[in-house]
């Protein structure tokens, strides 16, 4: 079952600069909800309650049950400002969504069998190349997580974006553009050694001496 997440939030008349520094002296976080063809709405939440449910890795993706006032919303984080050197959340924008219309947003990638993969025993290093992937679906249908199962992956191999096995009435825009964007998303090698390095630097060294002449 789903967890279910209630974020609690009040409408805000004040706006700019000013008002969001006075807002983060009381505690609270001014945010932003859009969306769904109604007008946006300022908002502000308690930083200590949003820091709580930030903690779950199931609320980056999950449909949000946005309670503004008292009056419930569904909505999804679609964007989140933190300090760069404190550990404060700046401002949240939340994005309603219509069961009835696509969504797009990120979920996270779970790999599955990175322990028996056969590259991985015989000494191969796991790149994950990606940690999220863009889904277009209904709301209905977001899924917490993507999971990647690389039990079966050799050395040297890897898994693309167009072989993830997707739940029912997921797509990935990044496939269904003109020119799809299909890249790795994790992939097994062989670890690297000293030498080529040293060589290629040597290598380096002489070009730039030949230059130099």
């Amino acid at each position: 079952m789903k967890d279910v997440f209630v974020v609690e939030a009040q409408l805000r008349t004040d706006t700019g600069k000013g008002a969001s520094r006075r807002l983060r002296r009381t505690g609270l976080v001014p945010g932003i909800v859009y969306g769904a063809h109604q007008d946006p709405a300022m908002i502000s939440l308690v930083h200590s309650d949003l820091v709580q449910h930030l903690d779950h890795e199931a609320f980056y993706s999950h449909i949000l049950n946005l309670k503004i006032d008292g009056k419930s919303e569904q909505v999804i984080l679609k964007d989140l400002q933190r300090h760069p050197a404190k550990p404060f959340v700046m401002h949240a924008d939340f994005l309603r969504v219509s069961a009835k219309e696509k969504l797009k947003t990120q979920v996270p990638l779970h790999f599955v069998g990175e322990e028996v993969a056969p590259g991985a025993k015989a000494g191969g290093v796991v790149s994950h190349l990606l940690s999220d992937v863009e889904v277009s679906c209904l709301p209905g249908d977001l899924p917490e997580f993507i999971e990647v199962d690389i039990s079966g992956l050799e050395m040297g191999g890897a898994v693309m974006l167009s072989e993830l096995v997707l739940p029912k009435g997921v797509e990935l825009p990044a496939l269904g553009q003109d020119e799809p964007q299909d890249v790795q998303v994790v992939s097994i090698h062989a670890p690297h050694t000293g030498g080529d390095e040293e060589e290629g630097e040597e290598g380096e060294a002489g070009a730039e001496g030949v230059v130099e002449e």
